[in-house]
C-alpha cells in the first residue's frame, strides 16, 4: 500500500499526476469513499493530467468516454445509480476494462465481485483539518 496527501486543493493535479506515475501501466482503477470525500474531483484531475478536456462534459451515466489529446480514451463509471450488475454488462464494462484504457470507477463497491483481478483500488478519506489522504492498493498484492 501507499498514501499521498492532497492538503489543499491546490495540490490536487500535483498528487493526480504523481499517482498515474506510481501507479505506471495500470489501466483499472476502483474508487472508495464516503460521499463528498472528493472521488469525482480526483478522477477530473487525472483526466487532466491524461489531457482530457472537459470544456464541452457530457452529463454523467453510468459510463462517460473522453478522449485525451494523445487521442486514447479515457472511461469514468459511476456507479452509485446502478440498480443491477446486469447494468454493467448492457453497457459493455467487460470491453471498457479489456480495452487497455484508463478505467476510472466510483462506487466500485457495488460491483466489487466483476473487478479484475490487476485493479488498482484507491481509498479517499477526509482527514481532520480537511486535508484528503489517498491510499492505494493494487489487488495482486493483498
Amino acid at each position: 500500500m501507499h498514501s499521498f496527501l492532497i492538503p489543499h486543493l491546490s495540490f490536487l493535479n500535483s498528487v493526480a499526476r504523481q499517482v498515474l506515475d506510481y501507479c505506471g501501466e495500470s489501466s483499472v482503477f476502483a474508487f472508495y469513499g464516503e460521499m463528498g470525500v472528493g472521488k469525482t474531483t480526483f478522477i477530473k484531475a487525472l483526466c487532466e493530467e491524461l489531457g482530457v478536456d472537459f470544456s464541452n462534459s457530457p452529463s454523467f451515466s453510468i459510463v462517460n468516454e473522453y478522449v485525451a489529446k494523445d487521442g486514447k480514451c479515457v472511461y469514468h463509471f459511476d456507479f452509485y445509480r446502478l440498480n443491477s450488475s446486469e447494468e454493467i454488462f448492457d453497457i459493455g464494462y467487460e470491453e471498457y476494462i479489456d480495452s487497455g484504457n484508463k478505467c476510472f470507477m466510483e462506487w466500485a463497491e457495488k460491483m466489487e465481485q466483476y473487478l479484475p483481478d490487476n485493479c488498482v483500488k484507491i481509498y479517499l478519506q477526509e482527514l481532520p483539518d480537511g486535508s484528503r489522504e489517498i491510499k492505494i492498493v493494487n489487488r495482486l498484492s493483498l
